[in-house]
């Protein structure tokens, strides 16, 4: 299982490796829903073809002195069906497994992954391989010409982005006051609810496009406003609700890795007053907007990447960084009440478009965490809830059918 060839894992790694529990598992998951049942023995072959694409799924993550870091490692994924938890626990410290899992259910191909070997961009960039190569195993000579490959090489793909860009040392402190966070009792056991929301994509892009907002922004003011409403009045002036932004980075910057390159941005709003879904929707857009400048963004990046090249911090050992992580990871948790994460428009190989039905994703979190995901005009949302109560959740559908827009809700069982 050992390797000579290992590499140190990215700043982002360290903190989902530090901040891993039971409930947030650092986990997430992508699915893609063909249109036929999965055929077990010919979604193992697929996996087995699919890694030889991305060898950098076959790692394992281990504990060094100062950091953790990553190598080569000889264990084989075994698909299996769907049993377990949303986002299962990928890491062990004292295991060797893969960091990766992937599972069917029906019509439905799973990839779960740790989210210190890649983002959701890379996670969905592995799924599209591991279906290309499933439909061209189910139809002989059908797709045999249809390639999905950025161009990347081996070196390209396995690049620590965050180090490769880093500019200018840059440190500062968040100012940002604690966030709201929904009230009530978590689930027990460690459990975590997921929602999977469908709607027409062509119903929210009207909307959407008469607000003169992006998507983005619409669905982030329609969360602000159910967390809102579950909010006891008295408290509405003093914390802000804040929704929290992961940004692809490789729109930024030309790389292709296939490991974590992203960064999050932050969007907050006050309730002192009443204020409307446009008003609020037009406010967001214009924040994120600001967020989102070229400068604003590789600030955060330098700032981000800065601690790496501390020389005192370099030289503390592993456990007391990760203690100082997690600590750090509570405090920035506090100033936030929510995720919101839009994977965009999916745009598998077009000649492979019409066996597929949909996509969706959830990622594990200790608080509530929203992805969308678009597919031709189905729209879904994949909703992750640690809390027992679902009044969010259930403002913000309410909300969207008060707008007109026709709901699906589909939800998980757990145990009270």
């Amino acid at each position: 299982m050992t390797s000579n060839n290992w590499y140190r894992i990215d700043n982002v790694a360290k903190v989902f490796l530090a901040s891993i529990s039971k409930r947030d598992t650092r986990a997430f998951r992508v699915s893609c829903i063909l249109k036929e049942d999965i055929d077990p023995a010919l979604l193992q072959d697929a996996v087995l073809m699919a890694i030889q694409d991305r060898p950098q799924a076959q790692v394992r993550i281990r504990r060094g002195v100062f950091w953790h870091y990553i190598e080569d490692t000889d264990i084989m994924p075994v698909v299996s069906e769907e049993k377990d938890r949303i986002c299962p626990l990928l890491y062990n410290s004292a295991k060797a497994m893969l960091h990766y899992e992937v599972t069917y259910f029906g019509k439905r191909i799973n990839l779960d992954m740790f989210h210190a070997l890649t983002d959701g961009t890379g996670g969905l960039e592995f799924l599209n391989i591991i279906v290309l190569h499933y439909l061209k195993l189910k139809y002989p000579g059908k797709y045999e010409e249809v390639a999905l490959h950025s161009g990347a090489s081996a070196d390209d793909l396995s690049q620590d982005s965050y180090r490769q860009f880093f500019e200018n040392m840059s440190l500062s402190r968040s100012k940002k006051k604690n966030a709201y966070h929904p009230g009530g009792f978590r689930l027990p056991y460690d459990q975590l609810q997921f929602f999977e929301i469908h709607m027409s994509a062509a119903q929210a892009l009207t909307i959407s496009k008469k607000m003169g907002v992006s998507l983005t922004s619409f669905f982030g003011a329609a969360w602000m406003l159910a967390i809102r409403d579950e909010m006891p009045p008295r408290k509405r002036g003093n914390k802000p609700v804040t929704v929290s932004l992961p940004v692809n980075l490789r729109k930024y910057y030309p790389s292709h890795t296939a490991r974590n390159f992203f960064n999050n941005v932050n969007v907050s709003h006050s309730f002192k007053k009443d204020i409307s879904l446009e008003d609020l929707a037009v406010e967001f857009d214009a924040t994120l907007k600001s967020q989102l400048s070229e400068e604003s963004i590789k600030k955060q990046m330098d700032n981000y990447e800065t601690m790496e090249y501390v020389a005192p911090v370099r030289a503390v050992p592993l456990f007391i960084k990760q203690l100082v992580v997690r600590t750090v990871t509570r405090l920035t948790d506090k100033k936030v009440s929510m995720v919101l994460s839009n994977l965009g428009i999916q745009r598998p190989p077009h000649e492979v478009e019409n066996e597929i039905e949909t996509y969706n994703g959830f990622c594990s979190s200790n608080n509530l965490f929203s992805t969308i995901f678009t597919f031709k005009d189905d729209l879904t949302l994949g909703v992750s809830s640690p809390y027992s109560n679902t009044a969010v959740v259930k403002n913000f559908v309410r909300g969207l059918v008060d707008l007109g827009v026709d709901i699906r809700v589909y939800a998980t069982e757990v145990i009270r």
